[in-house]
């Protein structure tokens, strides 16, 4: 119970601490960047590409320790996807690079302080899941994949728009989007059967506002829903919970999750 309750307090880390971050990141669009729905990149090639090396990385180390610290055959399985999908990925982004004559970065340099604390939270999220296993980590893992892969998107949004010179470069990304649209769905349906499992409520039905906020990192992260707590931003409770009403722009239904009312968007359910 001890682990379930840690695990569910890092879920509502990634909701309201990506968040926090991503408002502050549309507020900025300095020299050498560009902002798509609040989501802002930068415009140079090499640097824009070494952000989605990051990000493949980062899900790579994901995924592989979701094979390792899950029980769940849907979060291993989507574990393992990742980190193949990420890695060929990966391959080509760092391929197209050799071909331009550019050395990625593992580790991009911050543009911002904003994006310098979206990269210090990555590292303590990546640390706080070690440290979990089983349904603690299932929770954590698969909710912040739904956020993480809305961020994703929004960057190669702003970067498709940004960068339209160089017609290898908005293929690949156009070929990315794709891919991470289809993993955003995959971690949402995952998330659904979880709290179908687990009394996590998460699978809503619709996307939340990611495109309108974020920046490089965990922008708008879904919220998983427990007996007890943390959840789809504006939902309703099964059985015989009274409608949410949030502010946030964001639909869910809790698929198995005590009866409440949402909270301000934060998806907060008090337990009968």
């Amino acid at each position: 119970m001890k682990q379930t309750i840690q695990g569910l307090m890092l879920a509502g880390t990634l909701v309201l601490g990506g968040s926090a971050l991503a408002q502050q990141a549309g507020k900025e669009n300095k020299k050498g960047t560009a902002e798509l729905r609040g989501f802002v990149v930068p415009t140079d090639e090499k640097a824009l590409l070494e952000r989605l090396h990051y990000t493949n990385q980062l899900e790579i180390k994901l995924g592989q320790l979701a094979q390792q610290n899950s029980n769940n055959p849907d979060v291993k399985a989507f574990g393992k996807q990742m980190v193949d999908e990420h890695t060929a990925a990966d391959g080509k982004l760092m391929t197209m690079a050799q071909g331009l004559g550019l050395k990625l970065s593992d580790m991009p340099k911050p543009m911002n302080d904003v994006e310098k604390k979206v990269m210090a939270a990555d590292k303590a999220i990546m640390e706080e899941l070690q440290a979990l296993k089983g349904e603690p980590f299932d929770s954590c893992y698969i909710s912040g994949q739904v956020g993480d892969h809305d961020a994703t998107l929004g960057k190669l949004m702003a970067g498709r728009q940004a960068l339209t010179g160089n017609a290898q470069l908005t293929s690949l990304m156009d070929e990315m989007t794709q891919h991470v649209s289809q993993h955003r769905q995959q971690a949402y349906s995952v998330l659904g059967k979880l709290g179908q499992t687990m009394g996590v409520g998460g699978a809503g039905t619709g996307m939340q506002k990611g495109t309108e906020s974020g920046t490089g990192g965990h922008g708008g992260h879904m919220g998983t829903g427990t007996g007890s707590g943390t959840g789809g931003h504006m939902g309703t409770g099964t059985g015989s919970g009274t409608t949410g009403s949030g502010t946030g722009g964001h639909m869910g239904t809790g698929t198995s999750g005590t009866t409440g009312t949402g909270q301000s968007g934060t998806g907060m359910q008090p337990k009968k």
